[in-house]
């Protein structure tokens, strides 16, 4: 027992130093960060002056339950959760040191690939927030017209539920992406294919509740539709009750669909990787 002990709080050790490693070396990146949060929300200010310009031709009518306020907010939210969650490149480091033979330096260590790889994605994450913080509360400040805050407490931890859930499904997704590159030696067709598709359904554009009735069967059991739209539906209290559980376990699904195709494409590809390369 003592000896089992022992062992887990060295892996625990081990992996936190991969992460304070991480934020290490991504500090060096700081004001990339800061250039990418202020470049990141040019399109929300494009936004805002598209859907004032829709709201004054309705004469001020709500749009499936938005008003031009529960708009902005929808893309407000969508810009914090885009900030906080999304990997950044992830799938092209890890495609670069498959392809360049660096990733034999992994898999002589006692660590697994996955867990490096998202030790990093929390420090880089953890950082950029950190950095982009002062300008994430100056677009608040903006906007504060437009903010609502959730009415019901049990809202908060669900909103922080789902926005996990929907960082490690975004997470596993990229890790997956790149894993192609044991049989692909230029995945960036495939990559651009998928996100293509990924920021027209996470709800990037416009809520996808605004689109037509026959679409809504495929957006609730779309993975992309947890990745952001659903996030931020909790956040807003649009999604409560029954509809609420179900859509978190819908959600904790494609994440246990999405970390399987994870590990199970990294097994296939080492075990080439290996016979290939000896």
């Amino acid at each position: 027992m003592a000896l089992h002990s022992q062992r887990s709080a060295n892996n625990l050790l081990k992996y936190w130093k991969l992460f304070d490693i991480g934020l290490q070396n991504t500090f060096v990146y700081r004001w990339n960060f800061l250039l990418r949060m202020v470049f990141g929300v040019v399109p929300l200010f494009g936004m805002v002056f598209i859907w004032k310009a829709i709201f004054h031709s309705t004469k001020g009518a709500p749009i499936n339950g938005y008003d031009y306020a529960g708009m902005i907010f929808y893309f407000l939210v969508t810009v914090f959760l885009d900030n906080l969650i999304t990997p950044t490149e992830d799938e092209w480091q890890i495609a670069a040191e498959i392809r360049d033979g660096k990733i034999s330096a992994y898999l002589t260590k006692p660590m697994s690939y996955l867990g490096y790889r998202l030790c990093t994605y929390l420090s880089y994450r953890l950082l950029y927030i950190a950095v982009v913080f002062v300008p994430i509360l100056i677009l608040a400040w903006i906007f504060r017209d437009a903010i609502r805050l959730p009415a019901h407490a049990l809202t908060w931890p669900a909103f922080a539920l789902s926005t996990a859930m929907a960082a490690g499904l975004q997470f596993f997704i990229a890790y997956s992406l790149a894993m192609i590159a044991f049989w692909v030696l230029e995945i960036s067709t495939i990559v651009f294919l998928c996100y293509s598709f990924e920021y027209f359904l996470s709800g990037h554009i416009f809520p996808l509740d605004i689109m037509p009735a026959w679409l809504t069967g495929f957006i609730k059991w779309s993975p992309f539709t947890y990745e952001l739209y659903f996030p931020a539906q909790v956040g807003m209290e649009r999604v409560q009750g029954t509809a609420l559980a179900e859509g978190l376990a819908i959600q904790a699904g494609w994440l246990l669909v999405a970390w399987s195709i994870a590990r199970l494409l990294w097994s296939r590809g080492v075990r080439k990787y290996q016979a290939v390369g000896g």
